[in-house]
């Protein structure tokens, strides 16, 4: 009853820039905590950026200085912004999103992923 849809990735060259969106749509009463993962093929998932309700943000050493997230209440929506991407940055990202549902609990959901790939 709550679904997330990813959008944005693609394939981009060295030094390029993308921006992921995640719409949360459904039974919704209020979002607390988003972040934003990925995963490449042979490798854990790792978290690349959170941001609470709160507006505070979180960003792993390999994208501070080069990502932002950031998020707009009123349309349900994690932003990922991606500038001076580098080949290692291509995976899957998934978005990650702590609902709290009109009927009353809360619980966290998963984007489908969208796959991003930085190469010449």
């Amino acid at each position: 009853q709550v679904q997330l849809v990813e959008s944005g990735g693609g394939l981009v060259q060295p030094g390029g820039s993308l921006r992921l969106s995640c719409a949360a749509s459904g039974s919704i009463f209020g979002i607390s905590d988003m972040g934003w993962y990925r995963q490449a093929p042979g490798k854990q998932r790792e978290l690349v950026a959170s941001i609470t309700g709160g507006g505070s943000t979180n960003y792993a050493d390999f994208v501070k200085g080069r990502f932002t997230i950031s998020r707009d209440n009123a349309k349900n929506t994690v932003y990922l912004q991606m500038n001076s991407l580098k080949p290692e940055d291509t995976a899957v990202y998934y978005c990650s999103v702590h609902v709290r549902r009109r009927e009353g609990w809360f619980q966290n959901y998963w984007g489908q992923g969208t796959q991003v790939t930085v190469s010449s």
